[in-house]
């Protein structure tokens, strides 16, 4: 028995069903836990009639902007939205942009062998004015997560706004130090990576040039394949041993990110 994770920045869940691409999307590849980012919509905005899974919901308080979700066939132990109140407490998560905590940007579910959470990371700014507020979020993410894992392993997935070496965009030399690929941003998978998560897609391929996630919109950059990897999967080493792939599909049209997804030998 395997089980497949997918993970999928839609950029608006609303376009991508309005376009009629959801579905097939899903009758295609038969995930058993779809994770999304970037949901924009309230729960009663959107009429999704999905058979086979249970719909979980994380929108922002501002309609229209930010979210997450969980798509799942096997009916979690638990989900929670957002993150510990110890956590939030400890880090400074509000800047002149908003409240983090209120965008619906996290989302946990439980199931009996390992948890599953899905992100959305904030943005930099092309300023860089948001810096400080990533230098807070990595860490309480990055905790939230390190104490699931001391109750069962974690697989946390989205977009995390952020290329971490330069094999993950087309372009390192002229980004570098540019949003997306700054020190500061680049040191929070750094530390992911030291605490004991994996990468599944570098594990598997890990000098594997143009595996990108992400295009801008300008210059025909996704058919050119000029882009980033900023969506991904990552594991508790615990999980390792199970995992048969850990994949992108830049073919799945509908947002400006492409699905990213492992394959796990487990049964739920």
């Amino acid at each position: 028995m395997c089980m497949k994770i997918y993970s999928w920045n839609v950029n608006g869940i609303r376009a991508v069903e309005k376009k009629g691409l959801l579905q097939p999307f899903l009758a295609k590849h038969q995930p058993d836990v779809l994770c999304l980012q970037e949901t924009k919509a309230q729960p009663d905005q959107i009429d999704l009639n999905l058979d086979g899974y249970e719909l979980f919901w994380h929108s922002a308080e501002k309609k229209g902007y930010s979210g997450t979700a969980i798509f799942t066939k096997h009916e979690p132990i638990d989900v929670v939205n957002g993150l510990p109140e110890e956590i939030k407490s400890k880090y400074q998560l509000t800047d002149s942009y908003g409240d983090t905590t209120m965008e619906g940007r996290i989302m946990t579910a439980e199931f009996e062998p390992f948890y599953i959470s899905t992100v959305y990371t904030p943005n930099a700014k092309d300023d860089l004015s948001r810096i400080p507020m990533r230098q807070q979020w990595d860490p309480a993410y990055l905790q939230y997560m390190s104490d699931l894992q001391k109750i069962k392993p974690v697989i946390f997935c989205g977009d995390f706004n952020v290329a971490h070496t330069e094999l993950d965009l087309a372009r390192p030399k002229q980004n570098i130090g540019k949003k997306g690929f700054t020190s500061e941003e680049r040191v929070g998978i750094d530390n992911m990576l030291k605490h004991g998560f994996v990468d599944t897609l570098r594990h598997l391929n890990p000098d594997t040039p143009e595996l990108y996630t992400w295009w801008s919109h300008f210059g025909g950059a996704r058919e050119r394949n000029v882009g980033w990897r900023i969506d991904y999967v990552m594991v508790s080493e615990a999980l390792v041993p199970v995992i048969k792939n850990a994949r992108i599909h830049p073919e799945v049209l509908g947002s400006d990110h492409c699905p990213v997804s492992i394959e796990l030998s487990v049964e739920l």
